[in-house]
């Protein structure tokens, strides 16, 4: 079997220490930030330039390199001409998480020096820009928690699954707390009867099974929930051939605790045995009338 050699590289803050602590754990020999002109160097090594051959290698690469960072394209361009067969992994987020991971951390961006940690990631995205448009994977860590990226993780590099690139969260919440600002398709199942109209209910929330029974007893939402689930079956392998890294799927109903719950639940269950894509679930508002009560 020959060497596998995996280049973790993307925005700062997006995951990629995370990713090579993960791929270190399921036996990958990593270095992280090794001089661009060592990488050679590196690859000799690897292939079993002192006699001992390694299985499965993983690079950290990012912005740290400097000026030094577009010589990485004349690595790769190397590496492919001698036949040696490498992957790219790009961990990316959006630019307000981010900035948001930043703030939280009190840590200066590489590329902001003492200005705005906006500036650098504008300036970081050009840099990388060469390294995204070549990446094998491209994993969006936006709405992922730490153990849904080592799953993820895992999936592509320890299983060998596929991976088209797009990770999909399917989110339940409540209108009356507002539209997720990142969604990217809305769904309104507030037509569905309100179980928060029945006391021994509406304690419960549709991650329970008389809640989910309620709900799911009505036809139109079986019906909704075959409709929805075959367009959204649609959708996929169209958004995967645009390109698409991330989308966020918000089913809402007025509270975000009965009806937005249980079809979200409905949904994630039949979307969820594929391995062409990531999928996670999330229920945003789910506690947000309990918090309110004891206010």
């Amino acid at each position: 079997m020959p060497t596998r050699f995996v280049i973790v590289t993307g925005m700062s803050g997006a995951g990629k220490s995370t990713a090579l602590k993960v791929l270190e754990d399921a036996g990958y020999f990593c270095v992280d930030n090794l001089p661009i002109p060592l990488i050679d160097k590196l690859v000799t090594l690897a292939l079993g330039g002192n006699g001992s051959r390694m299985e499965r290698v993983a690079l950290g690469v990012d912005i740290r390199s400097g000026e030094a960072l577009p010589e990485l394209q004349e690595v790769l361009e190397r590496l492919g001409i001698s036949g040696i067969r490498h992957e790219i992994l790009f961990l990316d987020a959006s630019d307000e998480i981010l900035i948001k991971r930043y703030k939280e951390t009190r840590r200066l961006h590489p590329l902001s020096g003492t200005g705005r940690v906006e500036t650098g990631i504008v300036r970081e995205r050009a840099a990388l820009a060469f390294l995204k448009k070549q990446a094998d994977y491209i994993i969006d860590t936006s709405q992922l928690l730490t153990r849904e990226l080592k799953q993820e993780l895992e999936k592509i590099f320890v299983r060998g699954s596929s991976f088209k690139n797009l990770m999909i969260t399917v989110l339940s919440f409540g209108f009356k707390y507002g539209i997720p600002v990142d969604s990217d398709l809305v769904f309104d199942v507030r037509f569905l009867p309100n179980p928060y109209y029945i006391e021994q209910l509406r304690p419960l929330s549709g991650n329970d099974a008389p809640v989910r029974d309620y709900v799911m007893g009505f036809e139109t939402a079986r019906i909704f929930v075959e409709k929805l689930t075959d367009m959204i079956r649609f959708l996929i392998p169209n958004y995967i051939e645009e390109g698409k890294n991330q989308l966020v799927i918000s089913v809402g109903c007025t509270g975000g605790k009965h009806r937005s719950v249980t079809l979200a639940n409905e949904l994630y269950g039949r979307l969820k045995d594929s391995d062409a894509y990531g999928i996670r679930i999330e229920h945003r508002d789910i506690e947000k009338d309990a918090v309110r009560k004891r206010m």
